[in-house]
Parts: structure tokens; C-alpha cells; sequence
């Protein structure tokens, strides 16, 4: 008896790639987990992506001749992810560190544009610890181009 319902994993021909969002948290470490052991499942390769942004400082004039250290941002997300990339066990998966600069949300909807899945933790490192949902996920749950999957820390 058929129930008609579609399978998640993709046929032998098909290729699958899941995007995570990382930035560091112990959230989004658990969503990479997730990502690996589901990728492991579905032969998928995983786009791990984090975003940066120019920090804003509030109450702060920075005068014309201020040159904002560009590529010292940048370098330094690349090494966080480089780091949270090292502490995962990413056997047998084909992993791509991302990093690009824009609001986080958007660049995660964007990326998502091309995946089977997109993958993000609860919340990440903004300013609220109780609430259940960080801005990002919550964004992502209402823009995502693909199926979205929001991992709890201590889920995965």
C-alpha cells in the first residue's frame, strides 16, 4: 500500500546540498552537527555560511580619514568558521566554508536559494539569551526559499 507521500532523500542521480548558517554559537555548532549527520544520510554536500557586518557604534563619528579594517573583518569570520569547522567530524562529507559580508537573514535566504535545505541554529549571538528564537531564525522561518530546519541546542 502506497501512502503517496514523497521521500526526503534524494534519488541515487540526484545531487543535494544543505547551507548552515555558523557564527560561532553553541547554537549554531549543533546546527553544523545536524547538517553533518543529515548530510551523511542524504549523500549531501553542506555550504556552511557565515555572515559578517561592519560593526555600527553608536554615538560615534568616525572622521573622513578612518579607514574601516575591511580585511581584518573579514579575515577574522573566516577564521572563526575555519575553527568551528576543526572542532566537526566532517567525514565523508564535502563541506564549503562561505563567508560573506551582509544581514545575516538575508544572505542566509539568499544562499538558501539554491539548497535542498537550510539549516540555522535557535538563536545565534544576539542580545537576548531567554528568548526561544533568535531574529535570524525567525526571519528565515517566514523567507526561506527552501525547507527550513531550526536545531535547539542540546537537539543534535
Amino acid at each position: 500500500m502506497e501512502s503517496g507521500a514523497e521521500t526526503l532523500v534524494p534519488d541515487a542521480g540526484e545531487h543535494s546540498t544543505i547551507v548552515v548558517g555558523v557564527d560561532g554559537s553553541q547554537e549554531s555548532r549543533a546546527a553544523l552537527r545536524w547538517t553533518l549527520a543529515e548530510a551523511r544520510l542524504r549523500g549531501a554536500d553542506v555550504q556552511a555560511v557565515y555572515v559578517w557586518s561592519i560593526p555600527v557604534i553608536p554615538g560615534r563619528e568616525l572622521g573622513p580619514s578612518y579607514v574601516l579594517p575591511i580585511a581584518d573583518l573579514r579575515a577574522e569570520a573566516g577564521a572563526v568558521l575555519d575553527a568551528v569547522l576543526a572542532d566537526e567530524v566532517t567525514d565523508g562529507v564535502k563541506v564549503t566554508p562561505v563567508v560573506v559580508e551582509g544581514n545575516p537573514a538575508d544572505m542566509l535566504v539568499e544562499a538558501g536559494k539554491e539548497a535542498d535545505l537550510l539549516v540555522v541554529g535557535s538563536r545565534g549571538h544576539g542580545g537576548f539569551a531567554g528568548l526561544l528564537l533568535g531574529s535570524v531564525s525567525a526571519q528565515l522561518a517566514h523567507h526561506a526559499a527552501c525547507p527550513l530546519v531550526i536545531v535547539r541546542r542540546g537537539t543534535a
